[in-house]
């Protein structure tokens, strides 16, 4: 879906004063009828994930991290079956699952002296059963489920979405009877980055020579536009052919750098 960038401004600014819930996205549907849920949860998502970035530091200050242990010890004590955390992170503005992270961060600390790595705080918080504390375990299961916006449910749910749309790409471009390269196949090639495919036999789009192809099952804003410039598409020129061009998936559709001679951006492809 296309917008302009007054209209997503204007979702966006709706956006400045909600906690990251379902009920906020539903009455957000409500407020834009005519825009899909979908692309009003990544408008959301995005939206979201900014505000967690320029606030992330005043959260893993020691001072906020014990403040934020003795409240939940102070929950969960009167009432373990509340949604002691959950309703912690919505009251402080912060994401519950990253909030779910700092106490079981804590939690694991105090118990084992030390330090707990990463690879075993992301697999507790994958897998709450792993917690040993069952009183932690559905605290930190109801940040997980009632997040949308970070944890490792979402993650699932984004990467299943970002893998369906480049099968629905493949299956187009075999439809097409186009040649390509996936990404597996560059690899094999020795290629580091890579886009989703490389037209072995380019094709030209509303006027332009089609090299490569890269899928995007987000909402493009002016950020991530630039974001994705420079963290892969730039790579892809310099990596692939000379007059590249990469369709996405969803944009804003005067995003500053629609018009560079290397990048070409689209809702659709052929």
């Amino acid at each position: 879906m296309i917008l302009t960038k007054a209209q997503y401004e204007e979702i966006a600014q709706c956006l400045v004063s909600v906690p990251p819930t379902r009920q906020s996205l539903r009455k957000l549907k409500q407020r834009f009828p005519s825009q899909s849920q979908a692309t009003l949860l990544s408008i959301f998502s995005q939206e979201y994930q900014k505000h967690i970035k320029r606030t992330h530091a005043k959260h893993h200050t020691p001072e906020a991290i014990e403040s934020y242990y003795q409240r939940y010890l102070n929950g969960v004590e009167k009432n373990g079956a509340a949604p002691v955390l959950l309703e912690l992170a919505n009251e402080v503005d912060y994401a519950p699952s990253l909030m779910a992270r700092i106490i079981l961060e804590r939690f694991l600390q105090g118990r084992e002296q030390t330090p707990p790595s990463k690879s075993v705080i992301n697999n507790m918080l994958r897998d709450p059963s792993q917690i040993p504390d069952g009183v932690l375990a559905n605290q930190v299961y109801q940040c997980i489920v009632n997040d949308c916006c970070y944890g490792p449910l979402v993650d699932c749910i984004k990467h299943a979405i970002g893998y369906e749309h480049e099968v629905l790409l493949r299956d187009l471009l075999l439809e097409k009877n186009l040649s390509f390269l996936d990404e597996d196949q560059l690899r094999a090639k020795g290629y580091d980055k890579t886009p989703d495919f490389i037209l072995q036999v380019p094709v030209a789009v509303e006027g332009h020579i089609i090299h490569w192809i890269e899928s995007k099952a987000s909402f493009g804003d002016e950020c991530s536009h630039h974001a994705y410039l420079h963290g892969q598409f730039w790579s892809y020129w310099n990596s692939v052919q000379p007059d590249k061009h990469a369709p996405i998936h969803s944009l804003a559709i005067d995003a500053s750098f629609q018009g560079l001679p290397c990048v070409v951006l689209a809702v659709r492809f052929i």
